[in-house]
């Protein structure tokens, strides 16, 4: 995920004018190119996806759920653009044929070595400031996921991968990471 600082003041349009196939995230007019994902980390974002959007479709929810890549503008500048690995928005309004303009009800972004730093503090601040109402950092390697119920300023809470994880915005979604098999 973000991996290498670009020093230049950029905007949104420099990300859209990327080289086909090129990720990069956008965070106050700094570009963070975004390193390609390993396989245990698409193992996790798959289980996850596919968990949360059983809920709602078995609930008959009106949120819906997507995976990177997928644009979030955060703010109404043109200095934010990420993707985060998975975005809730239980909005219709803020979707549109770009992406999500505003802050998603629900954030998770999965650890990897080179987004270490940005998970655990850039992107905790951007999200806390932008409205997200809950963030989940999920670390592979630690086995852990830190939940963060920013809606009512709550402690986080750190679970492990042994254990169910309940979610803040949901009051009946519970994820069992027993069965996730990295």
């Amino acid at each position: 995920m973000p991996a290498l600082l670009q020093e230049n003041n950029h905007t949104i349009d420099d990300i859209f004018a990327l080289p086909q196939g090129q990720r990069a995230e956008l965070i106050n007019g700094q570009i963070y190119d975004m390193t390609p994902p390993n396989t245990r980390h698409q193992r996790l974002l798959s289980f996850l996806h596919l968990e949360i959007g059983n809920y709602i479709r078995t609930n008959e929810g009106a949120c819906e759920v997507f995976p990177a890549p997928f644009a979030v503008f955060l703010f109404a500048d043109n200095q934010t653009y990420v993707e985060p690995d998975i975005s809730v928005i239980c909005s219709p309004d803020k979707l549109n044929e770009r992406g999500c303009n505003g802050a998603p009800d629900w954030i998770i972004e999965i650890v990897s070595p080179s987004s270490r730093s940005m998970d655990y503090y850039t992107k905790l601040s951007l999200y806390r400031s932008a409205g997200v109402r809950e963030y989940w950092i999920a670390d592979p390697i630690n086995q852990t996921v830190l939940v963060y119920d920013m809606e009512h300023a709550a402690a986080p809470v750190i679970c492990s991968f042994h254990n169910t994880v309940k979610t803040t915005i949901y009051d009946n979604l519970e994820i069992d990471f027993s069965r996730l098999h990295l």
